[in-house]
């Protein structure tokens, strides 16, 4: 099968195609004939470096998925040949989602969303979860509460605007004046454009941020929180600043989560929740798809097809 591979730790241009074994579903897995894969953060990051993921012998970025079930290992009682299917097999070990085939737990995977195209439920996975595990698991979002989401028209900020929304939040996104149509047609209350003023300076009395920027925009972010606020951090553990008394602060590191990959779909079906997609290029230039990436300007996902 084809797969894009990275040759050695470095730039965009270290990712090829190549001809590789086909896998085999084990126990309790199956293989999907994938449709298309999501681009995230983490797959430029370690493919620059390997940083801490649990590689295979040979190296294969990727892990948001959608795809058609091709065949099931013992075990497997719930999936069938041909059913659809998205999810994020694996994180953090191996995928390989940038490929013809992938291998996945069953459990790791959920039934698409049927008002999705293939294209768009691969966008959806790993920033979806992301968020959902952050405003939800985590920081338990209550209905009427102020929730500052950063970032708020990337990745996974467009879908924690509207997850905050579905659960009720009074929601307020930060973004470039560009972008900040978008942020609002996607539930947002209020977008503050952070070049022009600092969020700290404009912003009171947040219950909840969700901070996908980390560094310094952690440390201000703490300065917007009322008595009982909740600081979620997403970029790593040293991004976490020290709290003052009456305020959590955490890291949140996705997983994979076959309910909550049934949670985030309910949401698509109920017209709650939508993924947006930034650009979509073919497996053969996921090198680009890579290069767009880190540049940051991004609007929502950017997904490599394959089928």
């Amino acid at each position: 099968m084809r797969a894009v591979v990275v040759e050695r730790w470095g730039g965009p241009e270290n990712l090829v195609e190549r001809d590789v074994e086909r896998p085999e579903p084990g126990l309790n897995e199956v293989l999907v004939r994938v449709h298309a894969a999501g681009v995230n953060p983490v797959d430029w990051k370690t493919r620059a470096s390997g940083a801490l993921i649990d590689w295979g012998p040979v190296p294969a970025v990727g892990w948001d998925v959608s795809g058609t079930v091709e065949a099931v290992g013992p075990g497997v009682g719930h999936l069938r040949p041909g059913d659809e299917v998205f999810g994020m097999p694996l994180f953090p070990r191996q995928a390989g989602a940038y490929a013809e085939y992938v291998v996945a737990p069953a459990r790791h995977l959920a039934p698409k969303p049927a008002s999705l195209t293939h294209v768009e439920a691969a966008a959806l996975p790993l920033a979806g979860l992301t968020a959902w595990q952050a405003l939800v698991d985590a920081a338990d979002v209550r209905p009427g509460e102020r929730v500052l989401v950063h970032a708020a028209a990337g990745g996974v900020g467009h879908l924690a605007v509207q997850i905050a929304k579905a659960r009720g939040a009074y929601v307020i996104g930060t973004a470039s004046a560009a972008k900040h149509a978008l942020v609002r047609e996607l539930g947002a209350d209020e977008v503050v454009d952070y070049r022009e003023v600092r969020f700290e300076d404009v912003l009171r009395d947040v219950d909840v941020v969700l901070d996908g920027i980390g560094g310094e925009t952690a440390e201000r972010s703490l300065k917007v929180l009322r008595p009982g606020g909740r600081l979620i951090t997403l970029p790593g553990p040293d991004d976490v600043p020290a709290a003052p008394e009456g305020v959590w602060a955490a890291w949140v590191l996705v997983e994979p989560d076959h309910l909550g990959l049934r949670e985030l779909a309910a949401l698509v079906e109920r017209g709650e929740l939508r993924p947006v997609v930034d650009t979509a290029l073919p497996l053969a230039e996921a090198a680009k798809a890579h290069a767009i990436g880190e540049e940051g300007r991004t609007t929502g996902k950017i997904v490599v097809t394959v089928v």
